[in-house]
Protein backbone atom coordinates (compact mmCIF):
# COMPACT_ATOMS: atom_id res chain seq x y z
CA UNK A 1 0.00 0.00 0.00
CA UNK A 2 1.21 3.32 -1.44
CA UNK A 3 0.76 6.52 0.33
CA UNK A 4 3.05 8.58 -1.13
CA UNK A 5 0.85 9.89 -4.55
CA UNK A 6 -1.58 11.59 -1.35
CA UNK A 7 1.61 13.25 0.04
CA UNK A 8 2.84 15.16 -2.75
CA UNK A 9 0.22 17.78 -1.92
CA UNK A 10 1.59 18.30 1.30
CA UNK A 11 3.40 21.40 1.82
CA UNK A 12 7.97 20.90 1.30
CA UNK A 13 8.54 19.56 4.78
CA UNK A 14 5.08 18.95 5.44
CA UNK A 15 4.98 15.49 5.53
CA UNK A 16 6.24 14.15 8.57
CA UNK A 17 4.21 16.17 11.07
CA UNK A 18 0.64 15.06 9.97
CA UNK A 19 1.46 12.26 7.22
CA UNK A 20 -2.07 10.64 7.61
CA UNK A 21 -3.46 13.18 7.21
CA UNK A 22 -2.95 13.49 3.55
CA UNK A 23 -4.37 10.17 3.01
CA UNK A 24 -7.29 12.31 2.65
CA UNK A 25 -7.64 14.84 -0.35
CA UNK A 26 -6.01 18.27 0.85
CA UNK A 27 -7.22 21.61 -0.83
CA UNK A 28 -4.01 24.43 -1.18
CA UNK A 29 -4.11 28.04 -0.60
CA UNK A 30 -1.43 30.83 -0.09
CA UNK A 31 -1.52 30.33 3.83
CA UNK A 32 -3.94 27.81 4.25
CA UNK A 33 -4.84 24.63 3.45
CA UNK A 34 -7.68 21.97 4.35
CA UNK A 35 -7.03 18.04 4.80
CA UNK A 36 -10.34 15.75 4.94
CA UNK A 37 -12.96 17.40 2.58
CA UNK A 38 -14.41 15.29 0.46
CA UNK A 39 -14.29 16.47 -3.44
CA UNK A 40 -16.24 13.89 -5.26
CA UNK A 41 -20.36 13.99 -5.31
CA UNK A 42 -19.85 10.70 -7.37
CA UNK A 43 -17.99 8.97 -4.57
CA UNK A 44 -19.80 10.47 -1.56
CA UNK A 45 -18.46 9.46 1.79
CA UNK A 46 -20.10 11.93 3.78
CA UNK A 47 -21.80 15.54 3.44
CA UNK A 48 -20.94 16.96 0.16
CA UNK A 49 -19.35 20.34 0.76
CA UNK A 50 -21.60 23.52 -1.28
CA UNK A 51 -19.74 26.72 0.13
CA UNK A 52 -16.33 26.59 2.09
CA UNK A 53 -15.09 30.18 3.16
CA UNK A 54 -11.36 29.56 3.86
CA UNK A 55 -10.19 31.09 7.12
CA UNK A 56 -8.15 34.54 6.79
CA UNK A 57 -4.55 34.73 9.40
CA UNK A 58 -5.88 37.39 11.73
CA UNK A 59 -4.02 40.81 11.59
CA UNK A 60 -2.32 40.06 14.97
CA UNK A 61 -0.59 37.75 13.26
CA UNK A 62 -0.04 39.01 9.67
CA UNK A 63 3.86 39.03 9.28
CA UNK A 64 4.37 36.44 11.58
CA UNK A 65 6.39 33.29 10.35
CA UNK A 66 3.67 30.62 11.57
CA UNK A 67 3.12 26.31 11.06
CA UNK A 68 0.39 25.87 13.22
CA UNK A 69 -2.76 23.70 12.72
CA UNK A 70 -6.32 22.76 14.14
CA UNK A 71 -8.70 20.06 13.86
CA UNK A 72 -12.60 19.77 13.77
CA UNK A 73 -15.46 17.67 13.35
CA UNK A 74 -18.47 19.01 11.60
CA UNK A 75 -21.64 17.44 11.67
CA UNK A 76 -24.33 17.69 9.57
CA UNK A 77 -27.67 16.25 10.06
CA UNK A 78 -29.77 14.96 7.12
CA UNK A 79 -31.60 18.40 7.25
CA UNK A 80 -28.20 19.94 6.53
CA UNK A 81 -27.49 21.82 9.62
CA UNK A 82 -24.17 22.24 10.26
CA UNK A 83 -22.30 21.73 14.15
CA UNK A 84 -18.48 22.15 14.51
CA UNK A 85 -16.80 20.59 17.56
CA UNK A 86 -12.90 21.73 17.83
CA UNK A 87 -10.51 18.42 18.54
CA UNK A 88 -7.36 20.25 18.16
CA UNK A 89 -7.02 23.77 18.97
CA UNK A 90 -4.61 25.68 17.41
CA UNK A 91 -1.71 27.14 19.40
CA UNK A 92 -2.37 30.14 18.60
CA UNK A 93 -5.58 31.12 20.09
CA UNK A 94 -6.36 33.70 17.53
CA UNK A 95 -6.08 30.81 14.29
CA UNK A 96 -8.25 28.47 16.17
CA UNK A 97 -10.93 31.35 16.48
CA UNK A 98 -10.30 32.50 12.92
CA UNK A 99 -10.89 28.55 11.45
CA UNK A 100 -14.26 28.36 13.73
CA UNK A 101 -15.53 31.40 12.44
CA UNK A 102 -14.74 30.00 8.71
CA UNK A 103 -16.29 26.57 9.63
CA UNK A 104 -19.36 27.99 10.90
CA UNK A 105 -20.10 29.69 7.19
CA UNK A 106 -19.80 26.19 5.44
CA UNK A 107 -22.33 24.67 4.10
CA UNK A 108 -23.03 21.49 2.91
CA UNK A 109 -26.05 18.81 1.18
CA UNK A 110 -26.58 15.81 3.39
CA UNK A 111 -24.86 12.74 3.00
CA UNK A 112 -27.07 10.25 1.49
CA UNK A 113 -28.21 6.67 1.79
CA UNK A 114 -29.77 5.63 -1.22
CA UNK A 115 -32.01 8.26 -2.00
CA UNK A 116 -32.46 9.32 1.99
CA UNK A 117 -30.95 12.16 3.26
CA UNK A 118 -28.55 10.64 6.82
CA UNK A 119 -27.18 12.30 9.36
CA UNK A 120 -23.53 12.38 8.60
CA UNK A 121 -19.90 14.08 9.65
CA UNK A 122 -16.21 14.57 8.45
CA UNK A 123 -13.20 15.63 9.99
CA UNK A 124 -11.28 18.78 8.88
CA UNK A 125 -7.87 19.96 9.41
CA UNK A 126 -6.62 23.50 9.10
CA UNK A 127 -3.07 24.32 8.36
CA UNK A 128 -1.92 27.47 8.79
CA UNK A 129 1.54 28.02 6.89
CA UNK A 130 3.46 31.34 6.26
CA UNK A 131 6.97 31.53 4.70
Amino acid sequence: MALWPAAAFAAAGDEATHESDHQEDVLELPEVHVHGLSLNKDQQLGPVPKSTPWPAIPPSLDGKDLDDWMKARMLVSKDAKVTVVILEPAKHRELTQAGMAALKKWTFDPQMKGDDPVDGELTVRIHFRTR
